[in-house]
């Protein structure tokens, strides 16, 4: 993890924070909406999306602090959580859910959690930030790209939430689940990665 680029940030971010798998529930809930509402919604599960990634950024590292846990110890717990991650989505089977019913506040409130929190950007995405956020600390430049690589990972979420309805259709059910069992291994292998700088870290000698 020692490479640290815009690009690094931004393909890291790319594997875990996006919102595939989101995808389904997402389109269902749209269903029937006029198009004012289907934009509000939108909106809503993206500017959820970023604040999530933002207060990772500027908040994570503190709350580490404060719970005096190490930045090691914090690596190898979320690669761990990343690990987990990634084999549910190299297992998940794409669903459609039904949400008949619901107003259209109550819609509103299924575009932040579950849609945004944790399906899009969940513990794996927050781990994640922290952890960049760790490294560009006391580089600005680096810091930087990370928020960067944040800004447009949040423009790639609202461009897929916005056409949804036109990638199932292109894509279909097994189209998403291919996609993301590839989103999937790639988060193992960045699951992987954390565990093995982490113990390094700790363990200089071992490793």
């Amino acid at each position: 993890m020692n490479d640290s680029s815009f690009q690094h940030y931004l393909l890291g971010l790319f594997a875990v924070a996006n919102n595939v798998a989101a995808i389904p529930l997402y389109v269902n809930i749209i269903g029937g909406r006029t198009k004012k509402e289907q934009a509000k919604i939108c909106r809503t599960a993206t500017l959820a999306s970023f604040i999530t990634m933002i207060i990772s950024m500027f908040a994570g590292l503190a709350v580490l602090n404060f719970f005096q846990i190490s930045v090691p110890a914090f690596r190898i717990a979320g690669g761990l959580l990343l690990l987990s991650t990634g084999f549910s989505m190299m297992n998940s089977i794409q669903k459609s859910t039904t949400l008949t019913g619901q107003t259209f506040s109550q819609i509103i409130s299924t575009a932040i959690i579950p849609i945004a929190i944790p399906m899009t950007t969940g513990a794996g995405t927050i781990s994640t930030i922290i952890l960049f956020s760790e490294i560009a600390q006391d580089k600005p430049y680096l810091h930087f790209s990370l928020m960067g690589a944040i800004i447009v990972i949040t423009l790639i979420i609202y461009i897929t939430f916005r056409y949804a309805p036109n990638i199932v259709r292109y894509l279909g059910a097994t189209g998403l689940d291919v996609l993301t069992k590839i989103f999937g291994l790639i988060t193992l292998a960045i699951g992987i990665q954390f565990i093995i700088t982490g113990i390094s870290s700790a363990f200089p000698r071992i490793m």
